[in-house]
């Protein structure tokens, strides 16, 4: 049984389908490119398990989890004198003409000529982006996309230049929630990182038994009386005692220090000294004698 995985264009998934090669040779994948427009419909009609998708999607009913940014770039001709600077703004590009749907590029739209004084023309047929290529390199308009869709479909008459005031493009994951699986959960630690000790079923098993050894440290204690900190209302074993810091230590050594200094010290008497103005009272010397005399 394979396990199969759609990206949308621009996504390079090499490194996670090798990875996962590696960890499960006994299924293997089945890794096929989909265009923007069934990204997600390939998960609704069970073409695939799990798919690298471009932002944004109906994410109903789906787990989504993002990957990525991708920043915007402008592709002309290669001769195109807007093109020169390492960033074009976008408020150059205003006067353009742009061989896409300009609902596609809301920011361009809002402050393009052609489409605020209704002069924009009709686009010429183009069945996919090479076909669009071939339109920007003969001049024809520009396009505003993906940094890694214009270095998929680069050519050498053309040019392409990051263009600020247009909003990054999210590549994420997404599969259909209630279908989660182990091989999919294994291909979410994948594309996350996660080593093969530190997947996610081993990490909750790990935590299971983790808090099933803290209830039965909690009950021993209880039981010998060694634990005398009230239960939560919840149920769960009570908190471990806060381990000791580092500050803790330093500051019982500090006190013991200055503890030792003053019993070392020797002891000083003090010295009473009449207070100036003032004089020690005397005893009457002929006080209790008898006056008979």
């Amino acid at each position: 049984m394979s396990f199969s995985i759609a990206f949308v264009a621009g996504v390079t998934p090499t490194k996670w389908t090798r990875i996962w090669g590696e960890r499960r040779p006994d299924v293997p994948l089945s890794v096929f490119r989909t265009e923007t427009a069934e990204q997600i419909a390939v998960l609704h009609d069970g073409r695939a398990e799990i798919s690298l998708v471009r932002l944004p999607i109906d994410e109903t009913n789906l787990s989504v989890i993002n990957l990525y940014n991708e920043i915007p770039v402008v592709v002309a001709s290669k001769d195109h004198s807007t093109l020169q600077a390492d960033t074009v703004p976008l408020a150059d590009l205003a006067g353009e003409h742009l061989l896409q749907n300009p609902d596609d590029v809301p920011e361009w739209r809002d402050l393009a000529d052609e489409v605020r004084d209704g002069t924009r023309r009709a686009l010429p047929l183009m069945r996919d982006l090479d076909e669009t290529m071939e339109q920007v390199a003969a001049g024809v308009g520009i396009i505003i996309v993906p940094h890694s869709i214009a270095r998929l479909y680069g050519r050498k008459d053309v040019v392409s230049r990051p263009v600020s005031g247009v909003a990054d493009t999210r590549i994420a994951l997404a599969w259909i929630t209630r279908e989660t699986t182990d091989d999919i959960e294994e291909f979410v630690g994948i594309v996350r990182g996660r080593s093969k000790a530190s997947s996610r079923t081993d990490t909750g098993a790990a935590a299971a038994d983790a808090a099933a050894s803290a209830e039965a440290e909690a009950g021993a204690g209880a039981g010998a009386g060694a634990d005398d900190t009230p239960a939560r209302s919840d149920g769960r074993p009570p908190k471990p005692p806060r381990k000791p810091k580092k500050t803790d230590k330093a500051k019982a050594a500090a006190k013991a220090i200055r503890v030792a200094a003053a019993k070392a010290k020797p002891a000083v008497r003090k010295k009473v000294e009449n207070s100036p103005g003032r004089t020690r009272p005397t005893k009457n010397p002929n006080k209790g004698k008898s006056r008979g005399r």
